[in-house]
């Protein structure tokens, strides 16, 4: 298993990242993730749409809490994309979560059972695993258009250059 430093860090402190480094142009990674009622959600599902796949360290923290719903707020305006939001939360957690923010537009899923997800997209941190913060733009063809591992777990991600990608591919 490849670990990797030096690409992210929570609070400046370094971490080690478990998994292959995602590269634009290569053919995103397949996953089947449960989501808040244990039902498999896999990415092949999205065959023609664009996937947003939003990574976050856990729902219940504020950075990810913004995150979530900034993505969930963008990807209701695109006409041809399927959002996903991908952590190590439980189920419950997931549920819990996206009634209380009224969540409709992304998929909350979770990697908590085998950690393939994090392995396959290079975020299962070493240290907690936990997911580190990342969002991944996958196009119609399956390739991957975007990627950005976010430096420090503790701030936001380049929403603005996530967008651009977006209003490219996804209307």
């Amino acid at each position: 298993m490849q670990e990797r430093t030096g690409i992210v860090t929570l609070n400046g402190k370094p971490l080690t990242l478990l998994g292959t480094q995602i590269k634009v142009g290569q053919v995103a990674p397949g996953f089947k993730l449960p989501d808040a009622g244990f039902k498999e959600i896999a990415l092949s599902t999205a065959k023609t749409k664009v996937k947003l796949i939003s990574v976050t360290f856990s729902l219940e923290t504020p950075v990810c809490d913004q995150q979530t719903r900034n993505f969930e707020e963008a990807v209701g305006k695109y006409t041809n994309t399927i959002g996903y939001s991908v952590s190590m939360d439980l189920p419950f957690t997931l549920g819990r979560y996206a009634k209380e923010h009224a969540i409709r537009n992304l998929k909350l899923v979770t990697d908590y059972r085998e950690t393939a997800f994090g392995l396959a997209y290079g975020v299962l941190i070493k240290e907690n695993r936990l997911l580190a913060r990342s969002v991944f733009i996958v196009d119609a063809d399956n390739k991957i258009a975007y990627v950005e591992y976010v430096k420090d777990i503790t701030l936001q991600p380049d929403y603005a250059g996530a967008f651009k990608v977006l209003d490219k591919l996804g209307s």
